[in-house]
């Protein structure tokens, strides 16, 4: 026996379909012409004169790729990479290990740990070159408490910002304790973890270290990729602390990338140069978080993910 298919009745629109897709239209139109002027078109922009002999004052000259070229000739260029991928080395190193160190401690059961959350959680709220500020005083050599507590347990000083040795090491530890939002990614992913998991472990004669090591780690290891992707990103922008507190010394061993890239553009009005620069920067970036991405499926585990 065949069996038609009846036809599907066509939907009516409502006497207000027009009406209702226009006044939506019209209220995302100022986030999409934000977009459109404030960021796709300056982006835009800044590829064309990447292209291009600009200083800003006089009509930009199309010069192909030779800003490109010009840049792997730059030492300055080649120094300030080498130097912000030795703070982005450190940095990340530091703030996971650091990080999920005090996320650990910050999810044990004990009195006041919604004060030591909060205490925690204060970087966030202070503005990067209010904490610029206050890191330099901390680091001052003649009246700087850091130094002041070092002499006074007997050890001599260190000139934190003046030496060559420590001034990036400075930066690192600064940017470190600035890096709250990595304590609190990790604090909200270890209280995901399966309580079940871990009391199989206890009852099977795990100890707390094997516990860690073969539960929470896996467990946590898309929350430790998530905030590697983040902070590779975080390093390779590094700026406001080295512009307040160094300004690229001493002897350049704080010259980052972005300062180096602010001083083409603002300082010699280099703003063909400058795009380039960052339009490489954008293209590290890229390959550094691909490269991430590729490495993943050897090392996150996602919970019913079986690797084969």
């Amino acid at each position: 026996m065949a069996v038609s298919a009846l036809p599907r009745p066509k939907s009516k629109r409502s006497p207000t379909f027009w009406h209702d897709t226009l006044r939506g239209y019209l209220f995302i139109l100022p986030v999409v012409l934000g977009l459109l002027i404030w960021t796709f078109g300056p982006m835009l922009a800044s590829a064309y004169y990447s292209l291009t002999d600009y200083k800003i004052i006089g009509v930009p000259e199309f010069i192909g790729l030779q800003n490109y070229i010009d840049l792997f000739k730059d030492k300055a260029f080649i120094q300030s990479l080498s130097i912000t991928i030795r703070f982005g080395l450190m940095f990340v190193t530091l703030s996971q290990i650091v990080g999920l160190a005090l996320a650990v401690l910050l999810t044990q059961k004990v009195r006041g740990l919604t004060i030591f959350r909060t205490i925690f959680y204060l970087p966030i709220i202070v503005p990067a070159a209010a904490s610029a500020v206050l890191w330099k005083y901390l680091y001052n050599k003649e009246f700087g408490p850091i130094d002041g507590v070092l002499q006074a347990v007997g050890l001599p000083a260190i000139n934190w910002l003046g030496s060559v040795e420590s001034a990036l090491f400075a930066l690192v530890i600064m940017s470190v304790w600035a890096n709250a939002v990595t304590i609190i990614i990790y604090v909200a992913g270890l209280q995901n973890i399966p309580e079940d998991l871990l009391d199989a472990a206890k009852i099977d004669g795990g100890n707390a270290f094997q516990r860690f090591l073969y539960i929470t780690i896996p467990m946590l290891s898309p929350t430790i990729f998530f905030n590697l992707v983040t902070g590779v990103i975080g390093a390779f922008q590094f700026f406001v602390p080295a512009f307040i507190m160094t300004q690229g010394g001493p002897a350049k061993s704080t010259y980052f990338y972005n300062y180096n890239l602010y001083e083409k553009a603002f300082k010699w009005l280099e703003m063909g140069y400058a795009s380039a620069m960052a339009w490489l920067l954008f293209a590290i970036i890229i390959v550094l978080t691909m490269m991430i991405f590729r490495s993943s499926p050897l090392w996150v585990y996602y919970e019913g993910e079986v690797h084969q």
